[in-house]
């Protein structure tokens, strides 16, 4: 073991030697990989921290939590023109059938939203999200409590204008002012501000803390049930569990079908979304730039792997001389191939980690530059690097071949 390791060490070394002694020829010689690699680990970063971003921040729907909807997940205005047709508005009446007859479900929520102006004081902010809402839609969803509380049943129950904003509405109408007890104006109705929520931050570049939660049969008793936008009301479901979650929708989906009197064979007439959807639909959507990137990693990587091989073709032509020496020597077929594939994995592997360092620079960058999250999964690094240096294997053998044919007394002879 101790030979072999020392046999690799040399021609390794010689590698190295050879690309500090050549550095801007090195450098083009391992562009096409340099590039390679860095377009590979760029792709990769970009699509792995999209799809945390998605599930963290637009596909988080709370933990064990669904929602049963007029729309499923749509990905075509074909679909979406049928559904439109054939399925109805989510009302309160659904909410209530399904919070009565859900057997399984620790939680039944539900909430509407609208787009209204707002206004304390001198101060006003136009369209912000008015969420009409349960009282423990605050136990479902993601949203949290910052200072202040929540309102209560009896509040819900009692129809009160009573009011929980999000940061954004808390810090341009109530600048340097504590909001709570305070009274915000929703399209000139005044509503008590009972609490604030936790800073949610954005998502791609769009605040979530530009909202205001009141009761939801207080927000359909001023402004109508049923004007919202195509999807009507949401009623969000909490599972016990995990284990229990696709038992839970089962259910919801039963019971629906039973309440819109569909038949067996008939499509479902009304949406069950949950976290797995969005992040699903997510994967299917960046799933074929991912496809794409690997088509366009795999032409540099040819690109890369032909100027390696070019590379060590003319390096046998110069060392013709020394390879007739080694076997004089009594080096073997099997030596003189290992050296040259050693040779030849080195460089490429030295492009794959020079691309590799390009590509955290980049996502850095880019991290740094804009809201797009980057993150880079050490895996992807040593798949990068190795297959790196697979191509300097593949690509190399053909030179390193060439060099284990020669004949010694015709090698000996080279100038």
């Amino acid at each position: 073991m101790g030979k072999r390791r020392l046999f690799l060490r040399e021609p390794a070394l010689i590698a190295l030697e050879s690309l500090w002694a050549h550095k801007l020829r090195s450098f083009l010689t391992l562009l096409g990989v340099i590039i390679a690699v860095t377009a590979l680990i760029g792709v990769i970063s970009a699509v792995n921290g999209l799809n945390s971003y998605v599930a963290e921040r637009v596909g988080n729907f709370g933990t064990n939590v669904f929602y049963v909807t007029r729309f499923p997940i749509i990905t075509n205005p074909k679909e979406f023109l049928e559904a439109r047709r054939h399925n109805r508005k989510m009302n309160l009446d659904d909410f209530e059938y399904l919070r009565d007859h859900m057997t399984l479900a620790e939680q039944v929520g539900a909430q509407d939203w609208r787009l209204k102006d707002a206004r304390a004081g001198n101060n006003a902010l136009e369209d912000v999200t008015l969420r009409g809402a349960t009282p423990n839609i605050i136990d479902i969803g993601t949203i949290k409590v910052g200072s202040g509380r929540y309102f209560t049943e009896s509040e819900y129950q009692h129809r009160l204008l009573v009011a929980f904003i999000g940061t954004d509405v808390a810090e341009r109408l109530f600048s340097q002012v504590d909001p709570v007890g305070k009274t915000v104006g929703i399209n000139g109705v005044p509503f008590e501000i009972v609490g604030v929520a936790e800073k949610v931050g954005s998502a791609f570049g769009q605040s979530q803390d530009n909202f205001i939660y009141v009761p939801l049969i207080t927000l359909h008793k001023i402004w109508g049930e049923g004007q919202a936008d195509e999807s009507g009301v949401w009623v969000g479901v909490k599972c016990a569990s995990l284990a229990t979650m696709e038992q839970t929708k089962d259910q919801a989906r039963a019971l629906m079908r039973a309440r819109r009197h569909q038949e067996y064979a008939q499509e479902d007439a009304f949406g069950i979304i949950s976290s797995e959807s969005v992040t699903s639909l997510w994967d299917q959507i960046f799933g074929g730039l991912a496809n794409a990137s690997v088509g366009i990693v795999s032409v540099f990587l040819v690109i890369g792997g032909v100027v390696i091989m070019n590379i060590m073709l003319a390096s046998v032509t110069e060392r013709t001389h020394e390879i007739g020496i080694r076997k004089s020597l009594g080096a073997r077929r099997r030596d003189i191939l290992m050296q040259f594939l050693v040779e030849s994995s080195v460089m490429a592997a030295v492009g794959g980690l020079l691309g590799v360092l390009g590509a955290l620079g980049v996502t850095q960058l880019v991290a740094w530059a804009t809201e797009m999250p980057m993150r880079t999964p050490l895996p992807a690094v040593a798949l990068a690097i190795g297959v790196s240096t697979a191509v300097g294997l593949f690509f190399g053998l053909w030179p390193a071949v060439r060099a284990a044919r020669l004949d010694p007394v015709v090698a000996l002879r080279a100038e």
